[in-house]
C-alpha cells in the first residue's frame, strides 16, 4: 500500500517569479494545490520539513495528507521541480484527493531476483520501462509494483502484460516491455593513444637524389637496364658510335719501346 506522510502549508499570498524568489530565500517552498473544481491556491511549505517528509519514499505514489488553514486534505504530488545543479526543491504541485473517487497516476516498476542469462550466461539485464501508469481508488494505491525476473534466459523478455496489480486497471500498454536479459557486451579494445602511435613510427629517411641515380631510377621506369657510363678517350670525350680510333702517334726521333 501506499505510504502517508504529513505537511504543513501556508497560504502565499504574493505571487510571481519575484516573490516565489523571496519564499525559497525565507527558506520556504512555493507550492500550489489544486483538484476537485477548487481554484489553484498558492502556498508555500518548510523546505527541510518537505525534504525530510519525502526522504526514502516514492513521491509520485505517496499519499500527502496537506493541512491549510487547519483544515487537513489528502493529496497526491503532480509535479516536483528541481534546481537545474543543486538538489533543492524550487516548487510543487499538490493534487487533491478523495477517498471515493479513483485517481491516475504512474507507480515505479521495480525488479525482484537474478535473471538465469546472467546467472549462467553471462547476459546483462536491462530495464527498459521503469514506471507504468494505473487507475486506482486512493485506498489501494500501491507503493510500488515488482516484477519476478529469476526465470529470464538470454533474449527472454517480460511486458506490461506480465504485471499484477491488485485493486487498479494499468492504463500502460501491455506489448511495452518492462525488462529483458541480453547478451554480454563484447570487450571493446582500446585504440592506440597518439603517444603511442608516434613511438612506434620510423622516421622517414629523406635525402637528395643524386644525378646519375634519377637517369637510374627512370630508365628503370621505362624497362629498360641502367645506363652505364661511357669510357672517355685521352681528350675526355667518348668516340662516336661507328668511327674508328685512330692509333696514337709515337714521338719523332725515337724508337719503339
Amino acid at each position: 500500500m501506499a505510504q502517508t506522510v504529513a505537511l504543513s502549508a501556508s497560504p502565499r499570498q504574493a505571487t510571481g517569479k519575484g516573490a516565489a524568489r523571496q519564499a525559497r530565500f525565507r527558506g520556504k517552498v512555493p507550492a500550489v494545490i489544486y483538484g476537485h473544481g477548487r481554484e489553484t491556491q498558492p502556498l508555500e511549505l518548510e523546505a527541510k520539513a518537505l525534504e525530510k517528509a519525502l526522504h526514502g519514499v516514492e513521491p509520485a505514489s505517496t499519499i500527502i495528507e496537506l493541512a491549510v488553514d487547519g483544515k487537513t486534505v489528502k493529496t497526491l504530488i503532480r509535479e516536483i521541480q528541481r534546481h537545474p545543479i543543486r538538489p533543492d526543491i524550487i516548487h510543487v504541485d499538490f493534487y487533491e484527493i478523495h477517498a471515493t473517487e479513483k485517481v491516475k497516476l504512474r507507480v515505479p516498476v521495480h525488479l525482484a531476483g537474478n535473471p538465469d542469462g546472467v546467472r549462467n550466461a553471462g547476459g546483462v539485464l536491462d530495464q527498459v520501462t521503469r514506471e507504468v501508469e494505473i487507475e486506482v481508488l486512493p485506498e489501494n494505491i500501491p507503493d510500488r509494483v515488482e516484477l519476478d525476473v529469476n526465470a529470464l534466459k538470454i533474449g527472454d523478455s517480460l511486458h506490461v502484460r506480465d504485471l499484477s496489480i491488485p485493486n487498479a486497471k494499468i492504463l500502460t500498454d501491455a506489448d511495452l516491455t518492462i525488462a529483458t536479459v541480453v547478451p554480454p557486451r563484447a570487450e571493446e579494445v582500446a585504440a592506440p593513444t597518439p603517444e603511442a602511435a608516434t613511438e612506434v613510427a620510423e622516421p622517414e629517411l629523406i635525402r637528395k637524389v643524386r644525378e646519375g641515380e634519377e637517369e637510374e631510377g627512370e630508365a628503370a621506369a621505362e624497362g629498360g637496364a641502367p645506363a652505364k657510363p661511357e669510357a672517355k678517350g685521352a681528350g675526355g670525350a667518348a668516340p662516336a658510335k661507328g668511327e674508328k680510333t685512330e692509333k696514337a702517334e709515337k714521338p719523332k726521333g725515337g724508337k719503339e719501346s
